[in-house]
């Protein structure tokens, strides 16, 4: 491992506020890459017209599903890695990110096979009818997302290992690549060389012609989408990869760290299940959610995967903050400083909380432009109006959902992922599906009850996270005392105020 002496305490000792930023900044960057791959495959198969991007609105919830399960592992390497950082354990930092590592891939293996075989039938169970020609896109999309798993699970786990390190830096330059080579191969990969805007916008349709008289390359719709990707993805992990066995970034695993140990990969079992259980229940509440809007219309399933799209971009300070905090937390807590964990989170929820209610006001304001650049063609206008409404009605609770995974992000870094779980479970993506159930079915609200039953849910977990948060239950680290060499007690101790 990397000699970094003063890394145990970079986040342990001193201010909170600028290292807290310090590290969120890239994280948010990192983020806002990954979102750049979406919103690039959105916008050039939105070129192809509003079935393709019908097509990509039901695949998503189903990629989303699978990836989560590995998901939850990588963020029991993130929550382990930090707590030993913090107490200064570097021996079990190496072992227990390649025991993540290793269980993480051999999960990617598992989900991608299982899902690339069952593809048809989980569109089928989501609302998209067999036989159309928005399942048969969807099914391409999907399967060739998923043959890439291993490539995506093996990127995430490098993201959430470096995180628990305390490098956030490292994975935004390794992103910005990836996102770059995507975002090179989307317009030839979709389109082709056959009334591509691109070549239009550069000026150089006679170019265009050419190639395309020379090749007849026109494009491999949605497909192409999947397999730029996938290719651009597995760059980065392989390159990911490459950096954590040569020791370039300060965790430096050899092959015989992935080897299994049964002790190691309990615990991240144990952390890492509620984790994977939550982001997969978040999964399944978009499936029910698309279905539900599905009863509505294939318009308003198109809107709710634009609208989704657009909220992933607006949300990534809260994502990066979120993950920042899960690594100070952890960090402190595995130093023994409690007191500064809590104080932590206080500082990034006054941060967040005021620029949401911004956020939320301009969006609000321009809904339905935002909405207008994701669609044309025959259709849109539909989709337009559906999206316009969803985003009116749910931006004016993203402060609200700030506070919440300001919180969220604390009960991660504490280890106690089977709290979050039990209140991501219930109170957010649970009572979603159910509101959206009663007031689509039940009250006949149609499309604007998914938009009301979202907005509904994201209250409803805020405050009870806020109850969890303030009894403090959460403020105990999960490393084990015998691993701890040069761990600080888990109490309080002189200056844990927390500056």
């Amino acid at each position: 491992m990397t000699d970094t002496p003063d890394r145990s305490t970079r986040f342990t000792e001193g201010s909170i506020t600028w290292p807290l930023l310090a590290l969120a900044g890239p994280l948010m960057a990192t983020q806002l890459l990954q979102v750049v791959y979406n919103l690039t495959d959105t916008f050039w198969v939105g070129q192809l017209g509003t079935d393709p991007v019908t097509a990509l609105s039901f695949s998503w919830p189903i990629i989303f599903l699978l990836v989560s399960v590995g998901g939850g592992m990588t963020t029991a390497g993130t929550i382990l890695v930090s707590q030993h950082v913090g107490a200064g354990n570097d021996e079990r930092v190496t072992r227990v990110a390649g025991q993540t590592l290793g269980f993480a891939l051999v999960i990617a293996v598992a989900a991608g096979t299982l899902g690339t075989y069952l593809t048809p039938q989980l569109l089928a169970a989501i609302g998209s009818t067999p036989g159309t020609t928005v399942h048969s896109l969807a099914s391409t999309y999907t399967r060739i997302v998923f043959l890439g798993m291993p490539f995506t699970v093996s990127f995430y786990v490098f993201l959430s290992l470096l995180r628990g390190w305390g490098d956030t830096k490292t994975p935004m330059y390794l992103a910005t690549l990836s996102v770059a080579l995507n975002t090179a191969l989307d317009p030839f990969a979709v389109l082709g060389f056959a009334d591509n805007p691109l070549f239009g916008w550069l000026g150089l349709e006679g170019l265009e012609s050419a190639l395309f008289a020379a090749t007849g390359f026109s494009g491999l719709g949605v497909a192409g989408a999947a397999l730029a990707t996938v290719a651009s993805q597995g760059v980065a992990a392989t390159i990911g990869l490459w950096l954590l066995f040569s020791g370039h970034v300060g965790i430096h695993l050899s092959l015989a760290d992935l080897r299994p140990e049964a002790k190691t990969v309990g615990k991240i079992v144990r952390i890492g299940t509620p984790g994977a259980i939550d982001q997969s229940t978040e999964s399944v509440a978009a499936i029910v959610m698309t279905a539900l809007i599905a009863t509505v219309s294939a318009d308003a399933v198109a809107a709710y995967g634009i609208g989704n799209r657009f909220i992933s971009l607006v949300w990534l300070p809260t994502v990066a903050m979120g993950m920042a905090v899960e690594t100070v937390v952890g960090q402190n807590l595995g130093h023994g400083r409690p007191k500064r964990a809590r104080h932590t989170v206080y500082v990034a929820i006054a941060i967040l909380s005021s620029a949401f209610l911004l956020a939320g006001a301009l969006t609000v304001v321009f809904a339905r432009p935002i909405v207008g650049v994701f669609v044309t063609g025959p259709g849109a206008e539909a989709v337009v109006d559906h999206g316009e409404t969803f985003l009116r009605i749910v931006a004016p609770t993203w402060a609200i959902m700030a506070v919440y995974h300001m919180m969220n992000g604390a009960f991660y870094g504490s280890g106690s992922t089977r709290m979050a779980m039990a209140i991501g479970v219930t109170t957010l993506w649970g009572a979603r599906a159910v509101f959206a159930l009663v007031f689509i079915l039940g009250v006949g609200l149609g499309a604007s009850g998914a938009w009301y039953a979202i907005a509904l849910s994201n209250v409803t977990a805020a405050l009870v996270g806020a109850l969890v948060f303030f009894r403090g239950r959460w403020l105990e680290h999960v490393i084990d005392t015998e691993d701890e060499t040069t761990a600080a007690e888990p109490a309080t101790t002189a200056g844990d105020g927390g500056g």
